[in-house]
């Protein structure tokens, strides 16, 4: 029966140790409070500490760097566009006693964030023009045109003063001051995302459609004029080529006409008799046939070699 209140003791102990006992690792920090009061310095190192159990309570924090993201919205511009703007930024917590007085946990921060950085996002849009907020620099512009494989310059006659990022920059400047009360520190702001509202896109989409055509219609029609331009100068070169070739066909022909009647010339010049018989006899078989009929004096000049040949048969 002694014994048992021995055992007791050790069980006891070990079970207020681990009520006291906390660890912190590197992605946390820890604010201790008693009573809803904070006790001593937060801690921010990694390790293992230890408070009165029951009566001390180990609050949380995150160490690392936390999202937020904002809620779009449209927003119009200096110059009177309405445009769908999506922005985002990084916070940490860097006064978690602060942080713990006036805010006391992660959730609640998001909506001193929206009261914070939402503001100024909409007074940084409204107080450029539209180019201010999607450009940063006035560096050229180089695009490519359909069906064209070279870059086409686009120049702007509007020169970029302030820029995206000294916009977003100027943003987090502005919100820094009033989160640092509740210990936060904004790390970054950023734009997302920037988009005509549904009314104007419509419309820009109509205007980039009819200019896409244009160009369209344009690279058609120099198509067209290019090939009316290949066929007729493949006509040029076919008559070109036709003519030539029929010149050359002629010159043969001629040379050729020429050397027969030369060598005929020449064959029947030994013969003038036998020139004679054998063109008649052409003339002949030209003139008569078998439906032919002809009424000569016997004669006739016509018929010389056929009564000659009839003379000597008899």
């Amino acid at each position: 029966m002694k014994s048992k209140p021995l055992i007791f003791i050790p069980v006891l102990l070990a079970v207020v140790l681990y009520a006291a006992a906390y660890v912190v690792d590197e992605t946390e920090q820890v604010v201790v409070t008693r009573f809803g009061k904070v006790i001593g310095e937060p801690k921010t190192a990694p390790g293992l500490y230890f408070k009165l159990p029951i009566v001390d309570i180990a609050n949380y924090f995150p160490k690392n760097i936390q999202e937020w993201d904002g809620d779009p919205g449209q927003i119009p511009t200096l110059d009177k566009t309405f445009i769908w703007v999506d922005a985002f930024a990084r916070w940490k917590i860097v006064d978690p006693v602060k942080f713990f007085q006036t805010i006391g946990a992660v959730p609640g921060a998001k909506g001193r964030l929206d009261d914070i950085i939402d503001p100024q996002v909409r007074n940084y849009i409204t107080s450029y023009s539209l180019i201010e907020s999607v450009r940063k620099s006035n560096r050229t512009l180089f695009f490519e045109l359909e069906g064209d494989g070279s870059e086409k310059e686009q120049r702007t006659e509007y020169q970029v003063k302030t820029g995206r990022e000294k916009i977003t920059l100027g943003i987090m400047q502005k919100a820094q001051p009033k989160l640092a009360e509740f210990g936060i520190e904004l790390v970054d702001v950023k734009i997302k995302r920037i988009n005509y509202v549904e009314e104007v896109q419509k419309s820009v989409y109509g205007r980039m459609i009819a200019e896409r055509k244009q160009i369209a219609e344009k690279f058609r029609s120099e198509g067209v004029g290019e090939a009316q331009k290949i066929l007729g100068q493949k006509e040029r070169e076919l008559k070109k080529i036709t003519s030539e070739a029929y010149r050359v066909s002629q010159e043969i022909k001629g040379k050729a006409d020429a050397t027969v009647t030369k060598l005929l010339a020449k064959a029947y010049g030994m013969d003038p008799e036998f020139y004679s018989f054998v063109r008649t006899l052409e003339i002949y078989n030209d003139a008569l046939d078998d439906k032919s009929s002809v009424i000569l004096s016997t004669d006739s000049e016509f018929l010389k070699y056929l009564n000659g040949y009839s003379t000597e048969k008899k």
